[in-house]
């Protein structure tokens, strides 16, 4: 059996990292003798004249797709494209949009075969299985899927599934070559399971109260096997990796006793951090940790069931700053309760947190399916705008307050991105005059690097471009065959051709670009796979 698992397309502002869900199912099925290829359309062009390929190529049984709510529009495109292709390929869904809308998702798109729900990797392999050994799918626990004319939910998974019983995630089936030459973290996690209940998230419910944790040793062999893949810098995404100190230590003092040499983040609430706990992680290299305070109302905090304060905020940052460790928060604007009164509030907080050398930034709030403040709306005062899925990006008002209005929200966020692109154009006057430094530049340098080569990477300008026949090949030198790629990449690319030129070098030499001279048939390509 074959499974064809597809990433789809969000944007590059969302900061994509290797998927790592995919390569935890990728992992899964190949360990039950799946045979699995990755679709990953956040660096991979797509077209449905690209995936009739790839469907003839691979033969797939499967083809399933993960989905947030912001990409489910993508998701569920690629689904209608397989089935159109071929109608005999299952197709599947799984992630925190559909697990909490399954049976609308399944009503409104009938080339969807099934839903996962919940966590999907022994599910999956129980799908194919199933299908292999020509039986049906009512037994097995926390699915929906078509059974005849109507849907049927089976019953819920009796248990979480047991971290360290996972495999190693299956990253080789991953493009890693394109996000590390995008210079993008990759994520990994330490544990599932979040025991809070803020009423605008949905980890909870998706992956369980109680926290599931990775034994260190298993931990700290994954850190070490993407550093040795040449990451800059890993982000350790467990919904709270602070949760239980013993579990944190335990993972700094293994990475010490290697003295193992890794730049890592995480996430973790700001009563969840002490001093010693700090220092520990700072020693381990832990460089900056991502706080959720979401507002400067306590009224609203209380109302999110946030069960946090903005002293205890206040108090997270400067024990971040005294350890040395960089401390990023998130704020969420047009929570249930909010007015232009509670807006200033937030935003007279966020200003002096600034000062304290907090790094932030401002989202709008985005009632996800399975969240409370979407079920009870009603209840919280909140008036839900659409139910166009692509809108939800947090970033345009998708609802209002009795006091807030969209364009009152989108104000605020438009001039967010305003001052953002301010800073950015001062950034690049200073390095016109020659007034900035290497670590004030650092952060315009590197996203216009960024953009440039996720757009090569998107218009696929070197699969397009990138081969030629060469007369007198035996001589021509890796400098003069990238001066040749250039000149034959046509003028509509929006880049200079000595700033593409100095990046294609520069990837050349960090071995994410791959130069190939065969008989006098030059070619140019990405290193996808490491």
């Amino acid at each position: 059996m074959r499974f064809l698992l597809v990433n789809p397309y969000y944007p590059m502002s969302e900061g994509p990292s290797p998927p790592l869900g995919l390569s935890f199912l990728g992992a899964a099925l190949e360990r039950a003798g799946i045979e699995v290829k990755v679709l990953d359309l956040v660096v991979f062009p797509y077209s449905k004249t690209i995936l009739r390929s790839v469907l003839n190529d691979f033969q797939p049984d499967f083809v399933g797709s993960t989905a947030v709510t912001m990409s489910f529009h993508n998701a569920i495109q690629v689904i209608q494209d397989v089935k159109e292709i071929d109608p005999a390929i299952f197709t599947v869904m799984g992630g925190p949009h559909v697990t909490f809308c399954a049976e609308n998702t399944m009503e409104s798109f009938p080339e969807l075969d099934v839903i996962v729900l919940g966590e999907g990797e022994d599910t999956l392999v129980q799908l194919v299985t199933a299908a292999g050994n020509g039986k049906t799918w009512d037994s097995i626990n926390g699915i929906v899927y078509r059974n005849g004319s109507g849907l049927q939910r089976t019953a819920e998974k009796k248990a979480y599934l047991e971290v360290d019983s996972l495999p190693m995630p299956a990253r080789h089936l991953l493009p890693l070559g394109r996000y590390r030459a995008l210079n993008m973290p990759i994520n990994m996690t330490t544990s599932r399971g979040c025991p809070f209940k803020c009423i605008f998230c949905v980890g909870r419910k998706m992956v369980g109260a109680k926290v599931r944790y990775r034994n260190a040793k298993l931990v700290v062999d994954e850190m070490e096997h993407l550093v040795q893949l040449g990451f800059s810098q890993i982000n350790l995404a467990d919904d709270l990796f602070t949760a239980n100190e013993k579990h944190c230590i335990d993972i700094c003092n293994e990475i010490l006793k290697r003295n193992l040499k890794v730049k890592w983040t995480s996430f973790a609430r700001v009563d969840t951090v002490s001093p010693g706990v700090l220092s520990k992680m700072k020693e381990a290299g832990c460089t900056a940790i991502s706080f959720g305070i979401e507002t400067g109302n306590e009224e609203i905090l209380k109302t999110i069931q946030k069960k946090i304060t903005t002293s205890q905020v206040r108090d997270a940052v400067k024990m971040c700053n005294d350890s040395g460790i960089q401390p990023c928060g998130s704020f969420i604007l047009g929570l249930p309760g909010e007015t232009p009164e509670t807006i200033q509030e937030t935003v007279a907080f966020g200003d002096s947190l600034k000062k304290m050398n907090l790094a932030y930034g401002f989202h709008l709030l985005a009632p996800f399916p399975g969240t409370l403040v979407r079920e009870d709306a009603e209840q919280y005062g909140l008036k839900i705008l659409t139910d166009d899925w692509s809108e939800y990006h947090a970033n345009r008002a998708v609802a209002e307050t009795p006091s807030v209005n969209k364009e009152m929200l989108d104000n605020i966020a438009i001039e967010w991105e305003e001052n953002i692109e301010k800073w950015l154009g001062h950034i690049q006057e200073r390095i016109k005059t020659g007034e900035a430094t290497e670590e004030e530049a650092f952060p315009l340098v590197n996203l216009e690097r960024t953009v440039l080569i996720y757009d090569l990477m998107m218009q696929d300008i070197l699969s397009t471009y990138g081969c030629w026949e060469q007369e007198g090949s035996a001589s021509v030198s890796k400098k003069d065959a990238l001066h040749m790629l250039i000149q034959r990449i046509p003028d509509s690319i929006k880049y200079p051709r000595e700033r593409i030129f100095t990046e294609l070098q520069s990837q050349l030499e960090k071995e994410n670009l791959r130069f190939r001279n065969d008989n006098g048939r030059i070619a140019w390509e990405w290193v996808d796979y490491l």
